[in-house]
């Protein structure tokens, strides 16, 4: 845990703390919830061909830095790629490249507070999703993506955002890929908190209640758990056999609690962030697509 976090849950746990000590101490807390921003050249796409940069509009009044590409082919889905925490698009171009090389449009970006985007307060699952439907009403309003099926493609609580996304716009989404999706944030937060050796009762349980008062919403409504049962665009879960981040148990249960989508797992050789066999890995994921013309 971090060094200045015991001093204020000390503070706060005396009744004289008062409202104000609590205050700063969930002000503490919200900017602790902002990644180390991660600044990859961004200029590799564009100068390889694959993509042209765009801004797209977000929740108030923020931009996201983005980059697309329209299909190479009639009737080509478009992909949209959602990173991790921490992360940037730039770190998706090892699968952004070989799936736009096979005809696939693409719309990628850097969310809230990561990469080259704008900042916010801080970030957070729910803000994740937000700026995956600012994405998907700015592909609503280019004439190359008329027509062509929306994928998501999101990695760790990108993937979560994006099974979020397909259930709240599930007439916009044609199905999701999701990368080492974890299955629950707030059993992902307790796993953060054991290895930093802090005791769930009584200073963890709080710290999480108050994540969660910050973020507005809570984890039991946002866990991808609640909303693998609702779904019912094809969902193709991809996890790493090693990965110590999110354990492969997490996307069994996703798939276990699906009811109406059609869902393959894969657990594949590889670690939380890629698939050794990354070709193999691309080609399984161009044929989850292919597999369901329905969604195409």
């Amino acid at each position: 845990m971090p060094d200045w976090l015991w001093p204020l849950l000390a503070l706060a746990a005396a009744p004289a703390a008062g409202r104000a000590l609590r205050a700063a101490l969930l002000n503490r807390l919200r900017r602790s919830l902002t990644p180390e921003r991660v600044r990859l050249p961004c200029a590799l796409p564009p100068a390889q061909g694959i993509l042209q940069p765009c801004r797209i509009a977000t929740v108030g009044g923020l931009s996201l830095a983005g980059w697309h590409s329209p299909p190479g082919r009639p009737g080509a889905p478009v992909l949209l790629f959602v990173h991790g925490w921490g992360g940037s698009a730039a770190q998706l171009l090892p699968l952004i490249a070989p799936l736009h090389a096979a005809g696939y449009g693409v719309l990628a970006w850097d969310a809230r507070c990561h990469g080259h985007s704008d900042d916010d307060s801080y970030s957070a699952l729910p803000r994740f999703a937000e700026d995956i439907e600012a994405a998907l009403d700015w592909l609503a309003g280019q004439d190359w993506a008329h027509g062509a099926p929306r994928w998501l493609i999101g990695h760790s609580v990108g993937a979560a955002a994006s099974l979020w996304t397909a259930r709240r716009r599930a007439g916009d989404v044609a199905g999701v890929v999701s990368l080492s999706a974890f299955a629950h944030p707030g059993e992902l937060m307790r796993r953060w908190l054991a290895s930093k050796r802090m005791p769930y009762w009584p200073l963890g349980r709080w710290l999480l209640a108050q994540i969660q008062h910050i973020i507005g919403h809570r984890f039991d409504d946002i866990a991808p758990l609640a909303h693998m049962p609702h779904l019912r665009c094809p969902v193709l879960l991809i996890h790493g056999e090693r990965d110590d981040t999110i354990p492969p148990d997490d996307a069994r249960r996703l798939q276990a609690a699906a009811r109406h989508a059609p869902t393959q797992l894969l657990c594949l050789p590889g670690d939380h962030e890629r698939a050794d066999d990354l070709p193999g890995c691309v080609a399984q994921i161009q044929h989850f697509i292919a597999a369901h013309p329905a969604a195409r």
